[in-house]
């Protein structure tokens, strides 16, 4: 398996684990090390549905030039703690909180995948006074009347097995939604910190009853209207997911004036398939913002 230059200097880059009690519950995050006196904006990434704060691991270094960047493991995934109930409401407080021990101000952004991006819709509702903006990654919200071809509440996490040894786990590393991936060195990156030693052998980080205890609600149209923080969207233009419709609706509520991009040749996770092409977009969009002023206007809530 060819591994790239680029792909080994980002692991290069010195970070640090560091953890944040949010409302009892231990909450861990990678801190990428910076100048003590560095003020520049700040950038939560936020990752998907049973993943985990490494995913970012190899794409947060490119971003050090103009921000401080930091990578959540929300509770229930990767090295934070378990919750008996999720909300998410609780998800986005725990972006802020990690935020804040951070040192981060409030020019902070945050970029989410899939469900993370559900998160970080929440947070920029919530939290709007402390943030710039959010950038959605592959995560679509759909209409109200979306025909779904599956029943939106069963949950895509399997119940955990037990391994006899960590290659064995390994072995059994998919990506959720199911989808191919070119780049092997990415998936054995990420799968080897998915897993973690347990009495009888090894599994995967993630509570599988997070579904069994998280509601999603019925209101994500509406709060997508009522985002006033700025909002970027990034999708792969492959992705099952992330259909044209449901852009074209998307950008409808956004009242026509957020930037979409699609990547090429990539799927739901994209930056998995075209990380380079991932990174370049989200820096485009980024430098546009450092240079401009928002201009978009809110949307009624019940449109």
């Amino acid at each position: 398996m060819e591994i790239p230059g680029w792909f080994r200097r980002a692991l290069d880059a010195p970070y640090s684990s560091k953890f944040v009690d949010v409302d009892g519950t231990s909450i861990h995050y990678l801190l990428w090390e910076n100048e003590p006196d560095d003020t520049s904006p700040g950038i939560v990434f936020v990752h998907g549905n049973g993943a985990h704060a490494h995913w970012w691991t190899f794409i947060a270094p490119f971003f050090l030039g103009h921000y401080r960047v930091v990578a959540i493991d929300l509770s229930g995934a990767g090295d934070s703690g378990y919750r008996d109930e999720y909300t998410p409401e609780g998800f986005a407080k725990e972006i802020v909180a990690v935020a804040g021990d951070a040192g981060f101000g409030k020019d902070t952004i945050i970029v989410g995948h899939s469900f993370g991006g559900f998160v970080t819709l929440k947070a920029g509702l919530l939290y709007k006074d402390k943030l710039t903006g959010i950038v959605l990654v592959d995560s679509a919200v759909r209409p109200p009347d979306f025909e779904w071809e599956r029943d939106p509440r069963r949950s895509p996490i399997k119940p955990k097995r037990i391994y006899d040894t960590a290659d064995a786990a390994l072995a059994r590393f998919r990506l959720m939604p199911p989808q191919d991936c070119r780049n092997g060195y990415l998936l054995d990156y990420i799968g080897r910190h998915s897993i973690m030693k347990v009495e009888g052998g090894w599994t995967w980080k993630f509570d599988d009853t997070l579904f069994q205890k998280f509601d999603f609600g019925d209101n994500l149209h509406k709060d997508l209207a009522k985002l006033e923080c700025r909002v970027g969207v990034i999708y792969g233009e492959d992705s099952y997911l992330f259909t044209q419709d449901l852009a074209d609706y998307m950008f409808e509520v956004l009242n026509k004036s957020v930037a979409f991009t699609g990547i090429p040749d990539a799927q739901h996770h994209l930056f998995l398939d075209q990380p380079l092409a991932f990174v370049s977009s989200l820096r485009t969009l980024l430098a546009e913002w450092r240079h401009s002023r928002p201009v978009r206007r809110v949307a009624c809530p019940g449109s």
